[in-house]
């Protein structure tokens, strides 16, 4: 075979001929998607195997509608107890469902700006400032017995009463948490 030859050779087909070679872009997708789809079916598996222990009585609380002094809808609760200072105090280890709702007061034009912080012991865990429109509040957390848990406000009047709450639902008492 001479060197003339050889230079006439075409060097874009690597592959034979009608195959067609997947780009880096479309390589990508489809390897993260199968990763993706690899993660999704470990994780199930291991949630479907740990020792999860739902709750034994249902543990329901929700408060409103008014922020300075919330009224808890079921006096005694087996996992949670309000305080004499209008906190939550969690009474047994578990993974729990915070929900709410803030709809703010768009007349208030006091100078105090808008914000609601959900607590937990004194570290914030969420916090709300946009007043145009109603907000939602909470998430799936983990909690222990001895938390404290509190909704607070800038000013009272920064929120509508009746349209303002939050409670607490106990999910399970995973068998991990120490």
């Amino acid at each position: 075979m001479s060197l003339s030859h050889m230079e006439d050779m075409s060097l874009s087909h690597s592959s034979p001929q009608g195959t067609h070679r997947l780009s880096w872009k479309q390589w990508l997708l489809y390897s993260t998607t199968v990763t993706l789809l690899l993660i999704c079916s470990f994780s199930t598996l291991i949630l479907t195997f740990l020792p999860f222990k739902t709750a034994s009585e249902p543990c329901v609380a929700k408060f409103g509608p008014l922020p300075s002094k919330w009224q808890i809808t079921y006096p005694k609760l087996p996992c949670v107890n309000k305080t004499a200072e209008e906190k939550l105090e969690i009474l047994q280890n578990g993974l729990y469902l915070i929900y709410g709702q803030v709809a703010p007061n768009t007349a208030y034009k006091e100078p105090a700006p808008f914000e609601v912080r959900l607590y937990k012991n004194e570290d914030i865990i969420q916090a709300l400032t946009n007043n145009s429109k109603i907000q939602n509040v909470g998430g799936t957390y983990e909690l222990h017995a001895g938390d404290i848990l509190d909704l607070i406000f800038n000013a009272e009047h920064q929120v509508l009463k009746n349209s303002t709450y939050w409670g607490i639902l106990l999910l399970a008492n995973p068998q991990f948490i120490s």
